[in-house]
């Protein structure tokens, strides 16, 4: 486990390793971070998705070594060493009859974790609106979908009415709407777009920036006042090999980024690289120091009313 230690910041250098983060956010003056994709589950579910990531299944397709396989309780302090504040315990079914057992473990184990926000998932079946609204009554303050593993439509009609609760509740939604890693029919900006026509008002946290179609995505957070993006993965180096964002769209993720919609995200622990590495990416874009203390944790401060 890497040691943290009180690195002197230097304030021309992005954090290199794990050990220089908490330099990192002290030089902004920001009180640490915000990370709005953080992934925990069950553990025998934790434990198929590495197997499938170091199978390279079909959703991966590419070497994916998971850089920290811990237990929770490691995972959870390697967390606050770094100095994530807020983070959530993203899940998500890939079938019928999932969804409800893993909002019950996600809830509980934001009841015994300080700084996790409680999370919640659910799945196209008859029974998604009644545990979505349990959900919410339990405190839900945020939920995860993700159409390309689930394989469906986000308008699949099974969900209209809980999208509308919670476009009605004003809860953030992550979703997994782009084609990265492996594009399926249930992918990409047009669902998506269909989604929000239908659901204008809905709270919604693109996962990858919407990776590979940045453009496409950009223009739909531009359009819609409460889509926002984050930036999970995006400017890694392992991403960069297959699907690098486009530099011409740089000012606009600046301008979106200062408006509150541009919020950190890391997919720790399933990342095959440092954690240090995400917030090195978006340090050397060179968007400013009011851009990384908005993405880093102003924007999630004020979705999510952090104090």
């Amino acid at each position: 486990m890497t040691e943290i230690e009180d690195t002197p910041a230097d304030p021309g250098r992005p954090p290199a390793e794990d050990a220089t983060v908490p330099a990192f956010w002290r030089r902004l003056g920001l009180p640490g971070l915000a990370d709005v994709h953080v992934h925990f589950l069950p553990p025998r579910l934790l434990r198929k998705v590495w197997a499938y990531f170091d199978a390279a299944g079909p959703l991966v397709c590419t070497e994916w070594p998971i850089r920290y396989r811990w237990g929770d309780a490691e995972r959870v302090a390697h967390l606050r060493r770094l100095g994530v504040r807020a983070f959530t315990a993203l899940a998500y079914p890939h079938r019928p009859g999932m969804a409800e057992a893993l909002n019950r473990w996600t809830l509980e184990f934001a009841r015994a974790t300080p700084g996790c926000l409680p999370s919640a998932t659910f799945y196209p079946e008859p029974a998604a609106v009644r545990y979505v609204a349990e959900a919410l009554d339990a405190g839900a303050r945020v939920f995860k979908v993700h159409v390309q593993v689930g394989g469906f439509l986000p308008t699949d009609p099974a969900l209209d009415a809980v999208w509308g609760l919670l476009a009605d509740a004003g809860v953030p939604v992550v979703v997994h709407a782009g084609h990265a890693p492996v594009g399926t029919a249930h992918t990409g900006p047009e669902p998506f777009a269909a989604l929000l026509a239908r659901h204008p008002g809905l709270t919604a946290v693109v996962a990858h920036l919407g990776a590979p179609d940045y453009a496409a995505f950009l223009d739909l957070a531009e359009k819609h006042e409460r889509v926002r993006l984050d930036t999970t993965m995006a400017f890694t180096s392992f991403f960069d090999r297959f699907m690098p964002f486009p530099g011409g769209e740089l000012p606009r993720l600046r301008e979106l980024g200062l408006a509150g919609k541009v919020l950190l995200g890391s997919d720790f622990p399933n990342i095959p690289y440092p954690y240090a590495e995400q917030l090195t990416g978006l340090a050397e874009l060179g968007l400013g120091d009011d851009w990384l203390r908005a993405v880093c944790w102003g924007s999630a401060a004020a979705l999510f009313d952090l104090t």
